[in-house]
Parts: C-alpha cells; structure tokens; sequence
C-alpha cells in the first residue's frame, strides 16, 4: 500500500472515532514524556491508561484536556482541533474529573455539583430549575444525596470522588477524562463508580478515557487498554491482548508475586522450601488454605490438581510443588504415586474436600494415607 493511500485509510478510520490524537507528545517545560501518542475512542467505548506510577498517565490526561499545553501533535474532539474550541463549547462537549483538590471556600457539595452547569448558564451563572433537577438526579445517581448541603471542604476523599462525578454527569458530556476516578473509594463505591460509567457509557454513548490502578478494574471495565510505559505507548489493545501475566509482569517490572488475568488478582510470592504441608483440594476448596499457609510462611506441597482446576491457578503461584493432571481426564495411578511420594515427607495433611467423584477419585488414597499415617487435618 502506498503512503498517500494509507493516510487516506487512516484518515477514514479517525472520522469512526470520537475523539483521537495523531503524533502527540506530552512533557514539561518544554521537555518530552511521552512521545508519538496515538489513542482513538468511539462513543460507547471506555479506553482505560494503565502502567507504573510516575509514568506520565496524568500528564496525558491533562495534556488531551487543554490543563497542560501539548509539546507536539494534535488532539481532536469529532475531528475538530480542541484548540479551535472556545472553553464553553469544550466544557459543553467534556468533563473532566482530575485528582486535584477543587479550591472551594464555603460551598457545599451541591454547590459544588452545580457548577456543571455553568457552560449552559448565562454570564450570569444563575440556574434555572431545570438545571437544579439536573443537579440532583446527578447527585442521586452516584447515592451522594445525603451529601447536598455539607460542606465540601468537610468530607471525606471518597466522598469528592463521588462529587465530582456527579458535576460530570450533570455537566452532560459526550466524553468525559477521569484521572483514578477509584482512588479513595472502598470497594462499594468503586463497583458503583465503574457501573455508574458503564451504564452512561450504555445509554447515552458517551467516550470515557481514564487511567486506573486496579488493574482487576481496569480488565473489566475496559473495551480499549493503553499501556503507558517509558517515553512512549508501550501496548494498546483488548484487555485480553494486554492482560497477560509475561506482559503485566514486563510493564511493572514485577520481580516477586506474581500476576494472575484469569482471576484478575495478584498473589504474593511463594514460600520456597521442602514441602511440610500437603494440602488435598479441589474445586475452589483449597484457595483459603493455600494463602493462609503463605501467609503463615510454611512451604507446602498440592495435588493431584487438574490443569483447569480453579484451585490449580491460586496453587501455581503459592505452592513449592504441585502435582498436577491433565483438564478433563481422571487422576491417574502414576499421579497418585506421585503425590503419596510427596505427601509421606509432610508433617501435616490438610484435606479441604467433603467428597470426591468419578475425576478425582484416586485422591482419595492421598487422603486414606493421611489417616493411616495420623497427619490428617480436615478443612471443608
């Protein structure tokens, strides 16, 4: 393909997306961050900055949000230049919910909410009650309404969190920039947080771009992940091309732990050694004793495990050993002779299942070595 007729291919892409920038680059003082920053979204799409902390993910939200002048590049909003956008038509069009305290001096958290209104107020800044319906079913949809009349300043972080969203949602955007809109949040109000965007991403098609730190979250709510990392955009793709555990462990830099996509959690480290324990599970069963054995920092040993046993993720993280079976075929002898091997070196035996079936029926053999050695300890 020739240049001019990818560059027509690629300009026919842009005009899909909302918004989307072509060769941007992000710094301070004239310094580079980030270089050659190429992000689209569509309207009912949440693109989601994910990478290690200090690694410029503000300074892009910023920069796309005319808060920081860009160093190079262009960021178009419905393939209008934002620098070509008066404040009021920008603010019409994007809300923006940074990590920066709001400087507020007697106003409460409806007035604060209120002031979302304003690119549709007159010079004069007054409401109409219309404007106040708005204030208010915004503030109920993200359950601040007890919050109306306190004093901004007065409330707790994730109280503001909840605030500002709510000046966002009243603001009536069609993109709206959160920068960690789940810092400070307990794990209730981040769960309606994210669904509370979800919902508006639905229903009104709306483009959302925000950065996260949980990255359980992020995998989740995501339709598009940038990986920022270094002086550039190291990855960006689906949550299932980014979250995979050689990668998360490269962006990071993880070095102990480890990173699991399939539940969407981290492990901590596991306790090497000789095995002292020999857990039997199976289905789930063994998950609370494997990390409380890790916790306890006593090295155990795990099995016979099938391949796409949900106990056999968590235990090749946190377990020294673990014997293990192929998906979906029955534990075999050689297995099982495999295991008693491992499990007549253990001081304990911990069995966290009631009853067995037709797959992993030869564990019960660990189990009847256990009771004959009298090291057994049951957990289920």
């Amino acid at each position: 393909m020739t240049e001019s007729k990818q560059s027509e291919k690629q300009k026919e892409q842009d005009t899909q997306y909302y918004f989307h920038t072509e060769k941007l680059t992000v710094g301070y003082d004239g310094r580079p961050l980030i270089k050659e920053i190429e992000m689209h979204v569509r309207r009912g799409e949440i693109l989601t900055l994910i990478g290690p902390n200090g690694g410029g993910k503000s300074t892009i939200l910023k920069s796309i949000t005319r808060q920081l002048k860009t160093i190079a590049g262009t960021v178009y909003l419905e393939n209008e230049t934002i620098q070509k956008l008066s404040g009021r038509d920008l603010s019409q069009k994007m809300a923006v919910v940074l990590t920066e305290r709001m400087q507020s001096e007697l106003m409460t958290c409806e007035d604060i909410v209120a002031t979302g209104r304003y690119p549709y107020t007159g010079t004069l800044g007054l409401l109409t009650d219309e404007d106040r319906k708005k204030v208010r079913e915004a503030m109920e949809m993200v359950h601040a309404l007890d919050l109306c009349d306190r004093d901004f300043k007065a409330i707790s972080d994730g109280q503001r969190q909840r605030i500002m969203l709510a000046r966002a949602i009243c603001q009536e955007p069609e993109i709206i920039i959160l920068d960690e809109p789940t810092s400070y949040l307990d794990i209730r109000h981040k769960l309606e947080l994210l669904s509370i965007l979800k919902k508006l991403v639905a229903q009104n098609q709306l483009a959302v771009i925000m950065s996260l730190h949980e990255l359980d979250l992020a995998q989740k709510v995501s339709d598009q992940v940038i990986c920022v990392h270094g002086d550039k955009i190291d990855h960006y793709g689906t949550p299932e091309e980014v979250f995979t555990p050689d990668y998360i462990r490269q962006l990071y830099g993880i070095t102990t732990g480890s990173y699991d996509p399939l539940f969407g959690c981290i492990e901590m480290e596991a306790v090497h050694g000789t095995p002292e324990v020999f857990v039997i599970g199976g289905g789930g069963s063994a998950i609370p004793t494997c990390r409380r054995l890790q916790r306890e920092g006593v090295p155990f040993a795990t099995g016979v495990l099938h391949e796409n046993d949900i106990d056999h993720e968590v235990a090749k993280a946190l377990a020294s050993e673990i014997i293990t079976e192929r998906a979906f075929e029955p534990v075999s002898e050689e297995k099982v002779q495999e295991a008693l091997k491992v499990l007549r070196t253990c001081s304990r035996v911990i069995c966290c299942v009631s009853s067995f079936g037709t797959m992993n029926a030869g564990n019960v053999v660990l189990r009847e070595e256990a009771e004959r050695l009298g090291i057994l300890e049951t957990e289920s």
